[in-house]
């Protein structure tokens, strides 16, 4: 496959999991942790480690607001939820198992 081509895919491949990702806010971030090892501020993390690989400065509240679709404090006013008990424990115990 052609280079260009293939950065084009994957470039709408990346659009499209930001489009689901807006679609489905009911999913927390902890869940996407939990389940996944990813969120939506690691990929946040990620287009700013990419933009810098390729020579730009992208601020992570700018990617942040690309990601999550509206600024990040807006975002978190309205479709974050307190984590429970299960899920903090979930995170913890995924965690404590990326670190052994």
């Amino acid at each position: 496959m052609d280079p260009s081509k293939q950065a084009d895919i994957e470039a709408a491949v990346f659009r499209r999991l930001l489009q689901h990702l807006d679609q489905r806010k009911d999913v927390q971030n902890i869940d996407l942790m939990n389940l996944a090892g990813f969120c939506r501020n690691c990929l946040s993390k990620w287009y700013v480690a990419a933009a810098e690989e390729h020579g730009e400065s992208v601020d992570y509240e700018d990617a942040r607001e690309i990601v999550y679709g509206m600024p990040y404090s807006e975002w978190k006013e309205r479709y974050q939820k307190e984590a429970t008990a299960e899920q903090k424990a979930a995170f913890e115990t995924s965690q404590t198992s990326h670190d052994a």
